[in-house]
């Protein structure tokens, strides 16, 4: 396995809830490492340009609509098979269908507000890290 970089989301429901340190926490529990993150509150147009892949489908306003709602944590986590890992401590985009003890198990309030958001490719990551991150602030 080689190390990697994943990017994550600490979606509106969660910092709403003061849940950052809980999910930072079992992230880093897992082996993976914080190297870069920032509290904002994302515009319309970041939103929308961020989740632009769903543009087309049913829920992408409501999505959109979510995530600006409040403020989010944006992170780039590094690690072994990091995005695979993330993944896993994230478990299920339906928390219904959600592993115990997964962040969504645990934190989800919905489908939609599941309190996290991850890569689902080392491609993907890339390009959503260089979204909300200049290389300077990647601190390894």
């Amino acid at each position: 396995m080689a190390t990697e970089r994943t990017f994550s989301i600490i979606k509106p429901d969660a910092t709403r809830r003061n849940l950052v340190g809980k999910i930072t926490a079992r992230l880093e529990e897992a082996g993976l490492r914080v190297i870069a993150q920032r509290r904002i509150h994302m515009t319309q147009t970041q939103a929308e340009a961020f989740y632009g892949v769903h543009r087309e489908r049913p829920f992408f306003r409501d999505l959109v609509t979510f995530m600006t709602s409040g403020p989010v944590v944006v992170q780039v986590l590094e690690g072994e098979d990091a995005v695979a890992k993330n993944r896993a401590v994230m478990g299920a985009t339906d928390p219904k269908k959600a592993e115990p003890g997964t962040i969504r198990a645990e934190f989800a309030e919905s489908i939609e507000a599941n309190s996290v958001h991850g890569s689902d490719s080392a491609e993907n990551a890339a390009a959503e890290i260089a979204f909300f991150f200049a290389g300077v602030d990647i601190v390894g």
